[in-house]
């Protein structure tokens, strides 16, 4: 697969990531969390903005890795 294709899947995959995340993590952080101290809250948050990198990483790694039919 070409690395312009791969790119531009890598890209809309990693916008659908971060939108999905983002709603599973605040669907979470409401059911959660409301009766929850600031310290549990501030813990959550970290956590849940630091989590999405994984995958991302992964997709990232998928797209600028060259295909095994590169040049031709």
């Amino acid at each position: 697969m070409p690395v312009r294709v791969k790119k531009l899947i890598g890209t809309v995959l990693l916008v659908l990531l971060v939108v999905v995340y983002a709603l599973i993590a605040t669907m979470v952080a409401v059911a959660q969390l409301s009766q929850s101290g600031p310290v549990t809250h501030l813990l959550f948050f970290f956590l849940s903005g630091l989590l999405w990198i994984l995958p991302a990483m992964l997709i990232i790694k998928w797209m600028v890795k060259p295909s095994k039919t590169a040049g031709h």
